[in-house]
């Protein structure tokens, strides 16, 4: 396939490397996450792939989290270090013409030397969608779990979410296999709320452990069924009862909605709100 021309900015002033921040939208269904992974189609890989493609060079991007397999991400950040004359703000446009339909580059543009997408990073924040509507639908199942066993009460997921505000240790929902040195979290924002037949659980916190969300949100499902008490989910993570939670939600409702730092040069209609909500009459 070919592909267009670039036009590059030869001006005698230009610098030869330069790093450049990319927000990056990706359809986590046929992934098996963010991270390179032998013989395994992930994200990292396709866009070092398209970058390679211009460079003529291998190239590391650094993104900031690691979703798992089958997650989505409405803006993930990466950074990577760009050699030669093309202009920070034109690498969007650059590598869209060479990724694959599933990976979207939003907007790219120059940072500091010493900015990094995961460390210089703020917080970071997940949305969960749940469908409860009894009738399936195809256009809505890659990025919800359709849940309709049960009435789901979301004033109790709400408390249940409450209790996780501040810097806990959150270990009963950390998955088996993290290299992560210690299970504490700062939770600076969590809520759940109700549109339609769509109960959409948003967290916002300093970082996720591994499996984080998916886990909390397999047990609030639990809170909200009635199948546990608020008190009895407080206790469960207070006390760090990881025997207790058993069962994950899965992937496919999960999405990386976006992550925050103290000085970004991409306008904030780019990156903060690039999911759309669901919104049904039933």
């Amino acid at each position: 396939m070919l592909q267009p021309p670039l036009s590059f900015d030869d001006s005698p002033h230009r610098c030869d490397k330069q790093r450049v921040a990319l927000v990056i939208q990706y359809l986590g269904t046929h992934f098996h996450g963010w991270q390179r992974q032998i013989r395994l189609r992930t994200v990292q890989e396709e866009i070092e792939a398209a970058i390679a493609s211009v460079t003529h060079r291998a190239l590391s991007i650094h993104g900031a989290g690691r979703t798992d397999t089958g997650v989505h991400a409405a803006a993930q950040v990466a950074h990577f270090d760009a050699p030669g004359p093309i202009p920070a703000q034109r690498w969007a446009a650059v590598l869209n013409s060479r990724l694959p339909q599933d990976i979207l580059i939003r907007d790219s543009a120059p940072v500091a030397a010493n900015w990094h997408a995961q460390f210089s990073a703020l917080w970071r924040r997940y949305r969960y969608t749940i469908y409860t509507d009894k009738r399936p639908n195809l256009f809505i199942k890659p990025y919800s779990w359709h849940y309709y066993r049960a009435t789901l009460d979301e004033s109790r997921m709400a408390a249940a979410l409450e209790s996780l505000l501040g810097k806990h240790d959150l270990s009963a929902f950390r998955r088996a296999g993290s290299a992560r040195a210690h299970s504490f979290i700062e939770v600076q924002a969590a809520q759940c709320d109700r549109r339609g037949p769509f109960l959409v659980i948003e967290i916002q916190a300093d970082g996720f452990l591994y499996g984080m969300v998916r886990l909390l949100v397999g047990m609030l499902v639990e809170v909200g069924a009635k199948q546990r008490s608020v008190e009895n989910f407080v206790q469960l993570w207070q006390h760090q009862q990881r025997e207790e939670v058993k069962y994950a939600a899965p992937a496919r409702g999960l999405c990386l909605l976006r992550v925050g730092y103290a000085d970004f040069p991409i306008a904030p209609q780019v990156w903060y709100d690039a999911q759309p909500m669901f919104l049904l009459n039933g």
